[in-house]
């Protein structure tokens, strides 16, 4: 016997009946996309790596410790894509969306990849549903955000997720702040663990995202970037909250929060979840603005905001739900014998072209192990096809969930199975 291939790990198969929950969500997400006047854009899974480098962060656990990095035959070096921000910003510049049209709302939705620990909704390959919007300013756009992703949970009846919200400031005074929390993770550095010490000098906000007890304890005391905000952030922080309760949208501030990514200025968001089922994971997504990244990829100076969510977080806490059941066939059609598998066969054809979904076994067998498969299928009603009935033009259409059978002829069959959908 030829040696087994596994799956790549942390790398997951979707598979029925689980790919039904998968769909639901997929379909919630288009559907609410389409409500707020958002399109749906799609970009390659693989980019030049220098795209990651200059958006995310050189500095960042993402670029320095988990793409899937390599070169190509032709010795470029490209990752796959970690996150689907960066590469959406790359289209817009590079097919000159700003010179057609003053604002764009894109949503995205695909598989992202990091090389990270894993653990329940964590993968390696991951999938994510993301909306940006470029060209506006104004802080409604974070709140339309807001409440696309809210909305978007409500659809799912995820009702117990919640938003926490920070400024993260303008990028100048951003950098004041920086050499402020600097000083004070110095003074606190032998407290910190060997990563937290190198993040202090190379980009301090990420001592924020240590899980380790002892670095934990000590950005608890740290200055929180929102003493150091400047008056026009302060004011459009201060709209943001305002919206927000105004759509009836409740939400924390919470003055540690920072996002593992580089980009973002001003608002920045995350949604979570206390559900059990996500472990020790309650973040299901966030986002936040990045006003300075397009130009930044060479593009105009345009302000812009965006989110993605984690897709395989959602999954799981929808499974939990139990509230989407996999789609059943209305009818299995069974041969009494083999003469009249052909007509069977161009009978589930017919059926199958008027939009019902038929289940037939090519196996065969004898009738009563058709009807145990039958059974599992999950129809709604069986029909056994014979000489007899082909003879006759009737058949017999048995409720599989219990009834008696329903006779009727066979050019009936089409509006017999519309008449109970």
């Amino acid at each position: 016997m030829s040696q087994r291939i596994s799956g790549v790990k942390g790398m997951i198969d979707l598979l029925p009946p689980d790919i039904a929950v998968w769909q639901a969500l997929e379909a919630a997400a288009r559907e609410t996309f389409r409500r707020f006047g958002y399109e749906e854009a799609r970009t390659p899974v693989a980019e030049d790596t220098a795209l990651f480098v200059r958006s995310v962060g050189e500095a960042t656990d993402i670029v320095g410790k988990e793409m899937y990095t390599f070169q190509d035959k032709a010795g470029r070096s490209l990752s796959l894509r970690p996150e689907g921000t960066a590469p959406l910003v790359r289209a817009y510049v590079e097919h000159a969306v700003a010179q057609r049209e003053p604002v764009t709302r894109w949503w995205y939705l695909g598989p992202m990849f990091r090389y990270e620990r894993m653990k329940t909704g964590r993968y390696r390959q991951f999938w994510q549903a993301g909306a940006e919007a470029y060209g506006v300013s104004a802080p409604a756009q974070e709140t339309e955000l807001i409440d696309l992703a809210m909305q978007l949970f409500r659809a799912l009846g995820l009702d117990g997720i919640r938003v926490e919200l920070n400024s993260l400031g303008d990028p100048e005074t951003r950098g004041v702040y920086l050499e402020s929390l600097r000083s004070f993770l110095r003074a606190h550095r032998s407290e910190l663990c060997a990563e937290c010490q190198e993040r202090t000098e190379k980009n301090p906000l990420r001592v924020f995202d240590c899980k380790n007890p002892g670095c934990q304890a000590v950005v608890a005391g740290a200055p929180a970037i929102t003493e150091a905000l400047s008056d026009e952030a302060r004011a459009h922080f201060e709209v943001v909250q305002r919206q927000l309760s105004l759509l009836g949208i409740p939400f924390r501030v919470n003055p540690r929060m920072v996002r593992g990514i580089d980009y973002y200025t001003r608002t920045a968001f995350e949604f979570l979840s206390d559900d059990p089922v996500l472990g020790t994971a309650s973040a299901v997504g966030g986002g936040g603005r990045y006003d300075r990244l397009v130009k930044e990829l060479g593009g105009p100076d345009t302000p812009a905001v965006g989110w993605a969510l984690g897709m395989d977080r959602l999954f799981l806490l929808l499974q939990a739900k139990g509230v989407v059941q996999p789609a059943r066939p209305v009818l299995f059609v069974a041969v009494a014998e083999e003469g009249a598998a052909d007509a069977a066969l161009a009978l589930v054809s017919r059926l199958r072209r008027a939009g019902h979904r038929v289940e037939f076994d090519a196996r065969g067998g004898s009738l009563k192990s058709q009807m145990k498969r039958a059974d599992k299928s999950g129809a709604a009603y069986a029909l056994v096809l014979g000489s007899r009935e082909l003879t006759s033009g009737e058949a017999q259409l048995k409720p599989l969930a219990g009834g008696e059978p329903v006779p009727l002829r066979l050019d009936a069959l089409e509006s017999a199975l519309a008449a109970r959908r």
